[in-house]
């Protein structure tokens, strides 16, 4: 019996995979995949997971979600997934597209889709394009990478990883040093002594009791509904459920006087949704320099001692002669670059970087993990790190792990 052919694409963050993924769909004969040229084929994606939610949240059309009272937008990413690949697989189709598959999946899910991908791509043709290497499935058997618009095709499975290997990765320079030292006598950031959680009736943290202590690197990870947005944002102020609880936040009990703003100037926060935050016309010296007053954008004139700590972390992030560029311009990987700059500028005593990798490509999360092991290194602040996946190359000197499992009681925590 022939075996499956199956093809992984690498892509990066400007490879033009539309046009490629269209010519596949409408049957046109690309070069390495001649034989898929007649054939019927599906996508699963997150675009198209999005294409069926509008259709269900504006026309009421229901398709992925017909057999049951749930609506697409209130499932989890996993279960989304499921029910677009369900729903592809009932459509007979010859072969299936995967753009990013197990992106915005905790580990556990990503374990659970591999193995169902890997068993349909025994009898049914897959073509995954995949960011990161790390993703692909071990079915493939064809490997191409996707350079800009070229298609470039290799001629084994071994000089397809040989050719791309991620190179160890460093920054030349120094951390800038803050304009002012924010300096804390207490030893402990943060602390939740038996701390629960509900909402709606919902348990989602079950008595959490965590310390983080200065220096401290610690990496948060957990599946999706453990508990991990409700905890960061106990500690940043955004959610009222941290009062009235055991919760300590720089030494100082939650709801002791202490005001947003005032736990705001010691953290520094970075999330990759914030960039969507900031699509005025800002430059990048002004993007970094608005972290020294917490706006989105600069609106008040800088001083020429905040223009030239902004121009020091350009230069260390190697963008200096882009400092005048704006920030919408930047790819997606530099402006990962530009927002932690943005909240280090002040040294907070403790940075929160949540999912800051998701999405990146290789090359651009072996730049962003070499940034944060140099903040590591040679800034005094502490570092909560959260992703699904464990980043390779991530070697902080402290290395801590908080776990968050659904164990039966939501959000129970185990330290490692």
């Amino acid at each position: 019996m022939q075996k499956t052919r199956n093809f992984a694409v690498l892509i990066n963050n400007t490879s033009y995979f539309g046009n490629f993924i269209n010519q596949l769909l409408k049957q046109d004969a690309i070069k390495g995949f001649e034989e898929l040229a007649s054939k019927k084929g599906g996508l699963f994606s997150r675009a198209e997971i999005e294409r069926f939610m509008d259709e269900e949240e504006r026309h009421d059309i229901k398709i992925l979600t017909r057999n049951t009272d749930q609506s697409l937008k209130t499932m989890s990413s996993g279960e989304q997934k499921k029910a677009l690949l369900s729903h592809l697989m009932a459509e007979n189709n010859d072969f299936l597209v995967l753009v990013n598959p197990f992106d915005n999946l905790d580990v556990a899910t990503q374990s659970q889709l591999k193995d169902e991908l890997c068993a349909i791509g025994a009898t049914k043709t897959l073509i995954q394009l995949a960011s990161r290497v790390e993703d692909i499935l071990p079915v493939m058997t064809e490997f191409f990478k996707l350079d800009g618009d070229v298609l470039i095709p290799y001629p084994s499975e071994t000089s397809f990883w040989e050719a791309n290997q991620q190179n160890s990765i460093q920054f030349k320079g120094v951390i800038p040093p803050p304009l002012e030292p924010i300096n804390l006598e207490h030893p402990e950031l943060v602390s939740f002594e038996g701390v629960s959680v509900s909402f709606d009736g919902k348990q989602v943290l079950d008595r959490i009791s965590w310390r983080v202590k200065k220096g401290d690197f610690w990496q948060l990870v957990g599946p999706n509904g453990s508990g991990k947005t409700t905890l960061l944002s106990m500690i940043t102020g955004d959610s009222h459920k941290g009062y009235g609880k055991n919760l300590s936040l720089f030494g100082t009990k939650k709801g002791s006087g202490e005001s947003v703003w005032d736990l705001k100037k010691k953290i520094g926060y970075f999330t990759p949704a914030m960039t969507d935050k900031f699509g005025g016309y800002h430059t990048l010296e002004h993007m970094v320099i608005s972290g020294l007053h917490d706006s989105i954008g600069l609106y008040v004139l800088p001083t020429q001692t905040e223009k030239l700590l902004a121009r020091e972390w350009l230069q260390l992030l190697n963008l200096h002669d882009k400092r005048d560029y704006l920030f919408r311009e930047l790819s997606a990987g530099d402006k990962r670059l530009v927002m932690t700059a943005r909240a280090m500028i002040k040294h907070p005593p403790l940075l929160i970087l949540d999912e800051p990798t998701a999405g990146l490509d290789d090359a651009g999360a072996a730049l962003f993990v070499a940034l944060v092991n140099k903040i590591a290194q040679e800034s005094h602040t502490t570092i909560i790190f959260v992703s699904h996946r464990m980043e390779a190359g991530l070697h902080p000197q402290f290395n801590y792990v908080l776990e968050m499992r659904p164990n039966g009681s939501v959000g129970t925590v185990i330290q490692k």
